[in-house]
């Protein structure tokens, strides 16, 4: 029997159209079942982030609020020393330096050349 003659049966006398039609439809399945995988392992990631982002802020507040403290902690421990004036203006002195120390240490590495450039 010749392929596509009259006496095949139906089943059998699939074009070239058909199959393409078929693997067209196919590889649609294939790729929007794989954008939804990875829909899902994105989501989960960004929900992990997320709350990652959630705790680093609330432990941020709290280190803040307990650095508060300790320096109105400090400013009362010295009020009887050298009065109310005096220990604000120690603690804040000492804090100004500190904070100057370390803002020209993150500035300095944000100007030093890296490795690779030699300019």
């Amino acid at each position: 029997m010749a392929w596509g003659s009259v006496t095949e049966p139906v089943a059998q006398q699939v074009g070239v159209a058909d199959l393409v039609g078929q693997l067209t439809q196919d590889a649609r399945a294939v790729l929007s079942a794989e954008i939804a995988v990875q829909k899902a392992r994105v989501t989960g990631r960004v929900t992990m982030y997320k709350a990652a982002a959630i705790n680093l802020a609330i432990a941020g507040v709290l280190g803040l609020a307990t650095l508060i403290a300790l320096l109105c902690g400090l400013i009362m421990t010295l009020t009887p020393l050298v009065g109310p004036g005096f220990a604000t203006l120690i603690v804040v002195g000492v804090m100004a330096c500190l904070i100057g120390i370390f803002a020209m240490k993150g500035l300095g590495a944000l100007k030093a050349p890296s490795m690779g450039d030699r300019s």
